[in-house]
């Protein structure tokens, strides 16, 4: 009897062997042939001694392989500080094109664009407000619309003399826009009209299109709200158009700090 089971054990884990073997040949293969990099950000080490050296160096190397794929005009996953989303090159009106196509989104509805410094919203856009009211909302889970300049690509959102900018509170994504020295595209990860997604497996239908995806684990914010996208183009107004996460702050911080009264349009 002891030897039945025995043989009974080798046989299964014969077969389990096989089994995950198979697995990790169809899996390389699968990568092989899509092409898709999966990469995976070490935790941040907050409460404790510093991470060694080698773990510094493996984000070093997400993002420089982010990078270039950016650079080639490929489409990323990243994680935010809201929900994870989907980037490109901003000024490469290829990648803006890939960037609607692989969500199936309606091309009359604009991207964001997502950048590393304050200094560099100057750049992008028309800003009638203080750098102080900026200071007090960037970088954070806030997307600031403002008059577009001459120097953001003509191709990104044509249809409207506006665009939405973000600074991500986010390492990851502040150091990307700081290494590729240009702004980002920025969209959610999912298949338009489909929920926001928090974590990498949710947008997994999309990972074939995606040239680098950048698996930062779990996003805290469960909410799926995404951003509180604001207007700020108006000279001492501001109006809401969409609440998303962070409505209540924000409103605290244009009204009371900065006296700006909300546009209430035709209402």
């Amino acid at each position: 009897m002891k030897l039945v089971c025995n043989i009974a054990a080798e046989l299964l884990k014969s077969r389990a062997a096989h089994i995950s073997a198979a697995a990790r040949r169809l899996g390389g293969e699968m990568c092989k042939e899509l092409k898709t990099k999966v990469l995976r950000l070490l935790p941040p080490t907050s409460n404790g001694p510093c991470a060694p050296q080698e773990s510094r160096t493996d984000d070093a190397e997400i993002l420089s392989c982010t990078v270039k794929a950016l650079k080639e005009g490929d489409v990323v996953a990243v994680p935010t500080d809201t929900i994870y989303g989907l980037a490109c090159l901003a000024q490469n009106s290829g990648a803006i094109r890939k960037t609607y196509d692989m969500k199936g989104r309606d091309s009359q509805k604009p991207l964001a664009i997502c950048v590393g410094e304050i200094q560099e919203i100057y750049t992008y856009c028309k800003v009638p407000v203080k750098e102080e009211l900026l200071g007090d909302l960037l970088p954070g889970p806030v997307t600031l619309v403002f008059e577009r300049s001459e120097a953001l690509n003509a191709d990104l959102n044509p249809f409207t003399s506006l665009v939405g900018v973000r600074i991500p509170d986010h390492a990851f994504m502040r150091r990307l826009c700081q290494m590729c020295g240009e702004p980002l595209a920025l969209t959610s990860a999912n298949i338009s009209s489909h929920t926001s997604t928090v974590a990498v497996h949710e947008f997994q239908e999309l990972w074939p299109k995606l040239a680098v995806v950048v698996d930062g684990g779990p996003i805290g914010d469960q909410s799926r709200l995404g951003s509180t996208v604001v207007d700020l183009s108006v000279l001492g107004k501001y109006r809401i158009i969409r609440p998303g996460c962070a409505l209540s702050s924000t409103v605290d911080v244009l009204e009371h700090k900065h006296g700006l009264s909300e546009d209430l349009g035709d209402q």
